[in-house]
């Protein structure tokens, strides 16, 4: 994990990064919670399968702004080099902003991953670090530590180089989940597809059956009990207003003020048929789409 601290050190390795088709990155900010943060440390990793954390840069950038705009020129702009980071949004408004060029953020890959695949209470680094990594007894105490502060210590040293690679690992195992969810059309097996399929519908059929009724039940439970709150969930209400008139009544109040309503609407099912043949009188804008649906065949049918 080489610290770096002397701008020429630092420049030179930049100029080897600009050579690199992927890096994955993450930063530590001074005074975050002021009105004044500044960028105090940026760690770059160029090889995921490196586990030693010897293929991790720490660059020290605290009041090097010029160091930083070459950092941001030289990478952060350079479309042809991928910068991968865990919640982007945060470390590249430190690095560029809207300048920032082919940015990937786990974050939002974690959040695009079906949750049957990816089942998970959030999906902070530390919990997909763990889940998908098997990385265990994760600190991140010395995230919230003075980085505006040097000599950095040790703690803070080890903390920032071993988020860079829990970050390329977590990187690489959602890609490999995004390959299992994202399989071409023309390749499915249908046999297998269709049968977990059925096989799901039958289950949510019979959760959607037992979760309405469990609502139910807790609801009235609650209000005979007069319980508002409960550990697991909170009974509130609230009033649903439907305004209703007669159309005809609408019509003549149109007609006798006046009013300027010309505006489209759709006629509903029952309009339609209240109109009867009138309907061909009007001047209409039809519509048309195209909807798909799985019909499960009957099961005697495929047995035969």
């Amino acid at each position: 994990m080489p610290y770096l601290t002397a701008a020429e050190e630092i420049r030179s390795l930049i100029t080897e990064y600009g050579k690199a088709t992927t890096l994955w990155i993450d930063t530590e900010v001074a005074d975050y919670k002021t009105p004044n943060p500044r960028l105090s440390l940026i760690q770059v990793l160029d090889h995921p399968e490196d586990m030693t954390g010897n293929s991790v840069y720490l660059l020290d950038v605290l009041d090097k702004s010029d160091v930083i705009a070459d950092f941001v020129e030289r990478i952060m702009t350079n479309d042809t080099i991928e910068k991968v980071f865990h919640n982007s949004c945060y470390d590249v408004k430190y690095l560029g902003g809207k300048k920032a060029k082919n940015i990937t953020c786990t974050l939002e890959m974690a959040r695009k991953i079906p949750v049957y695949l990816l089942p998970l209470p959030n999906y902070q680094l530390k919990t997909l670090a763990t889940e998908l990594c098997n990385f265990h007894h994760i600190d991140k105490q010395e995230q919230i530590s003075d980085w505006g502060k040097r000599p950095l210590t040790e703690a803070q040293i080890e903390y920032a180089y071993l988020d860079c690679i829990y970050l390329a690992q977590v990187h690489l195992r959602l890609l490999d989940l995004k390959a299992e969810f994202n399989i071409e059309p023309i390749q499915e097996d249908l046999s297998l597809l269709t049968a977990r399929y059925i096989e799901i519908e039958q289950q949510q059929k019979i959760l959607k059956s037992e979760f309405e009724h469990l609502q139910e039940r807790v609801k009235k439970a609650m209000l005979v009990q007069n319980i508002s709150e409960t550990l697991y969930c909170k009974l509130t209400s609230y009033e649903r207003k439907t305004i209703k008139t007669q159309f005809q009544q609408l019509v003549d109040l149109i007609e006798n003020q006046d009013i300027d309503l010309d505006f489209t609407i759709t006629l509903t099912e029952d309009i339609r048929k209240n109109l009867g043949v009138n309907l061909e009188k009007l001047p209409l804008n039809v519509d048309t789409n195209t909807y798909w649906k799985i019909t499960p065949k009957n099961q005697e049918s495929q047995e035969d």
